[in-house]
């Protein structure tokens, strides 16, 4: 009897435990199941972002400046190899560094990223070895050219844009990301499976410039020559189509820094007698002077408000159109006084000066013009030579293409086209004109005033045999933080309409401090 009981107690004990094992099962499979599988799809399967390959950027003519290529990250798992003096062989012969994996062997390590990126032509002969494992990454790549690459921008190690049109540009640039579910081992690494899914990325869209290739590396050439020759602080050239706004060319040259922006667009400068003949541009708009009228140029020295004012070229009276072929301070501060401060300060604020030109270029300098209540007594005179104004020398370019198009200060503009990857134009530059900043007769006389200064005036080296040349020399004293005008130190500058009878391209050279005797513009950046 006993027994029995004892077979009983056994057999109600086993019941018990296939009943708990039953409900735990029902429990896992019913109540669970859904957290269970999905934390076995978790273990086996991962999703990931696929990266979307960004847009080129092109130049004017369609060359490529910047491109994503598709390369190839080689990884070895060491388990797998089954033979790894083959293994290595192999690497050899794809141009493939081994010695990573050689150094990983020595340390016991079951996985390697292997350095550097490859095509896919150069590992396809290891691409079937056991143990090989190949990942596609794209490759940001980018046109030799140092002046190209600070007007594109670039990337971080993370793809991200740090500057240029990169940054500016990134929405259209960066395209969309695609999503992709894969196996997985027990090490992590991918496998192929029946069960995954890619959705493939969205590359961004094609980017076509204004910048023509070859015309920027003329110019960064020159600068460069430029400013190593006259052992200059550094230098920029801008050269625009006047007609249409399109930025040509965008050189910048800076010693000393190995990492600068485009200092053409983003560090203003004093002008100096760039600005005269927008002075005179405004005279013969309102009618308060000829260019045959005459004022006294008091042999060269002038005292006004407490400072003196000199010229290079003395004379005892000049004309307005002497003034500005031989640059006079005095003849262009006595020309001036026939214009009021208001009249002055809208006179370069329609020019553009003193607010950004709105390029899609990060850092865009506004430059400075105050208003008249906040000019000092010598401003007035001041201005007028190009001083207590600071400008870029894309903002000067461009007030010079008014002069050469008729009149009409236009919006520059850097992206001439946006293309969709079928080809589809998403967006095309149009020329607008942001105001009239002078008559069409006014414009003609400016340029013919400017036609003088290259054939006998103070920018003589630039007139060319050929071609006619219109332009304008500047010489202006340079500052030094908290240390006003600085003894022997200055800028020299010329901006040029060329052909000059019939202006096709505003062309500015600016040198900053050059040194070696020489620091006027119409000698040096003429």
């Amino acid at each position: 009897m006993k027994t029995r009981k004892r077979v009983a107690i056994v057999h109600a004990f086993f019941v018990l435990f296939a009943i708990a094992l039953v409900a735990r099962a029902a429990k896992v499979q019913v109540v669970e199941g859904k957290d269970w599988a999905a934390r076995a799809r978790r273990q086996h399967y991962f999703a990931g972002a696929l990266s979307a390959p960004r847009g080129e950027i092109l130049d004017a003519s369609g060359n490529t400046l910047v491109e994503s290529r598709e390369m190839t990250r080689v990884a070895v798992a060491l388990p797998e190899v089954r033979d790894t003096a083959f293994v290595l062989k192999a690497l050899h012969h794809a141009r493939v560094d081994a010695d990573a994996v050689r150094t990983a062997i020595a340390h016991r390590r079951r996985w390697i990223d292997l350095p550097g990126l490859y095509t896919a032509s150069d590992v396809a002969s290891i691409s079937k070895l056991n143990g090989i494992h190949l990942t596609p990454v794209l490759q940001r790549v980018y046109a030799n050219s140092g002046g190209i690459k600070r007007i594109v921008g670039s990337l971080d190690g993370q793809g991200n844009p740090l500057d240029g049109l990169e940054l500016a540009l990134d929405t259209l640039l960066r395209g969309d990301s695609g999503r992709v579910r894969l196996a997985r081992d027990k090490d992590g690494r991918p496998l192929d499976s029946p069960d995954g899914w890619t959705d493939q990325p969205k590359a961004g869209s094609t980017v076509v410039l204004t910048i023509n290739n070859t015309l920027q590396g003329i110019c960064e050439r020159e600068l460069s020559v430029a400013v190593d020759s006259l052992h200059a602080d550094g230098g920029d050239i801008v050269v625009m189509n006047p007609h249409t706004g399109e930025i040509l060319a965008l050189a910048s040259n800076r010693v000393g820094r190995t990492t600068f922006s485009n200092t053409a667009v983003t560090e203003p400068f004093e002008p100096g007698s760039t600005l005269k003949p927008f002075v005179a541009a405004a005279l013969l708009e309102k009618g308060r002077a000829r260019i045959t009228d005459v004022v006294d140029t008091h042999n060269g020295t002038l005292e006004l408000d407490g400072r003196v004012i000199t010229d290079m070229h003395k004379s005892k009276s000049l004309s307005l159109a002497d003034v500005i072929r031989f640059s006079s301070n005095i003849g262009i501060v006595e020309f001036g006084q026939r214009l009021t401060p208001r009249q002055k300060y809208e006179t370069f604020r329609d020019l553009g000066f003193g607010m950004p030109l709105g390029v899609p270029l990060p850092a865009e300098a506004s430059g400075t013009l105050r208003e008249p209540k906040q000019w000092s007594k010598e401003t007035s005179a001041s201005i007028l030579m190009g001083y207590e104004i600071a400008v870029t020398p894309l903002q000067l370019v461009t007030a010079y293409s008014a002069i050469a198009n008729g009149g009409e200060l236009l919006e520059p503009h850097l992206v001439k086209e946006v293309r969709s990857t079928d080809g589809k134009v998403l967006y095309r530059a149009e020329t607008r004109a942001v105001r009239r900043v002078m008559s069409g007769e006014v414009a003609r006389t400016v340029q013919q005033l400017l036609l003088a200064v290259v054939r006998e005036g103070t920018a003589t080296k630039a007139d060319l045999a050929t071609f006619e040349v219109a332009g304008k020399s500047g010489t202006a004293r340079r500052t030094s933080q908290n240390a006003g005008y600085v003894a022997g130190n200055y800028t020299a500058s010329f901006v040029g309409l060329f052909p000059g009878n019939d202006p096709q391209y505003v062309v500015l050279v600016k040198l900053d401090n050059p040194r070696g005797g020489h620091y006027a513009g119409g000698d040096i950046a003429a």
